[in-house]
């Protein structure tokens, strides 16, 4: 019988969690719960002193006071859902909920995409035209750079996870996944997936390969200015303002290339193998990424490390 003909209303998924090995399933609960406060704190000490702390009240400090809003939003979007898959076996998701889920994790990640390519953009007029830094990085420009970053990444969610809940599924509903990710709930479907596979292509173009692109000539410009820099002090400094950035990019997009751009095995007896390296990696992308995130930019930044300790002063003196 035709597996079309028995398509029925879908009331939600069932998620099978992380691991089907209970003897871990205490570790991983435990290291994430971890890993996720340790997000929340590190980017919401960076969020209040981009704000409180008048010294950081300029473009680069406030696109980084949007990345670590956006990597707590990314994270509070998957983190809950795979804490309780742990705690309940064979999870059930009701379909709005999945849908919810997936547009947030779609959207942060398209923007994230293009806030860092922001980053990069600002990272390159303050080394290679810095006398016409205050005119190009004015508010007037910054402030619609990462409104777009946000409406743009939004658009695309809005697009992927419309084309993704408008598709019939029949009979199987259980995915091989601890959030609703979208690759994972397509394999679902029991329709022709063809246009959802095109657009996500575009979308990978759009929202991977053109910020790639955009940040590598730009990381080539910055470099060969401050290779040309007669100083020593001056292309130490210079390297400082730009290592945390590029690290995260690095980061960030070697991870999201290896997660979408990894060739898929063939071979039925790897198929677990695979969708347990899938779900490692979207753990780390999703959970590690962030978490390191706010430490990076810390650790060589001397002006949030100074904005840290003079908020932690304010605390203390009041009490």
């Amino acid at each position: 019988m035709d597996r079309s003909n028995q398509t029925s209303p879908l009331v939600g998924f069932i998620l099978l969690g992380l691991s089907a090995h209970p003897r871990l399933e205490e570790t991983f609960f435990v290291l994430i719960l971890l890993m996720y406060l340790v997000v929340l704190l590190g980017n919401g000490v960076l969020i209040l002193v981009t704000i409180l702390d008048s010294h950081l009240h300029t473009p680069m400090y406030f696109f980084l006071g949007n990345l670590s809003f956006l990597d707590i939003c990314y994270t509070t979007s998957s983190v809950p859902l795979i804490l309780d898959s742990f705690l309940t076996p064979r999870k059930t998701i009701p379909f709005p909920a999945c849908a919810l889920q997936m547009f947030l994790s779609f959207a942060m990640g398209a923007t994230e995409c293009v806030l860092l390519g922001m980053m990069a953009f600002d990272r390159y007029v303050a080394i290679c035209n810095p006398l016409r830094y205050p005119v190009v990085m004015s508010k007037a420009a910054y402030v619609p750079m990462a409104a777009g970053s946000w409406a743009a990444g939004s658009t695309t969610a809005m697009v992927q996870t419309s084309l993704a809940m408008q598709l019939p599924f029949c009979g199987d509903n259980v995915i091989n996944h601890f959030t609703c990710e979208i690759l994972a709930v397509l394999k679902l479907a029991c329709a022709d997936i063809s246009i959802n596979v095109i657009s996500m292509a575009v979308a990978n173009v759009i929202f991977l390969g053109v910020p790639v692109l955009f940040i590598s000539f730009s990381y080539a410009f910055i470099i060969t200015t401050i290779l040309r820099m007669p100083s020593a002090e001056g292309r130490k400094k210079a390297f400082s303002t730009c290592s945390a950035h590029f690290t995260v990019v690095v980061i960030f997009y070697g991870t999201i290339l290896f997660m979408y751009g990894k060739p898929k095995s063939k071979d039925p007896r790897g198929a677990g193998k695979q969708d347990l390296a899938d779900k490692l990696t979207s753990l780390f992308y999703g959970v590690v990424t962030p978490m390191l995130n706010p430490i990076i930019y810390s650790l060589r930044n001397k002006d949030v490390q100074a904005a840290v300790r003079n908020l932690t002063r304010r605390k203390l003196f009041s009490k």
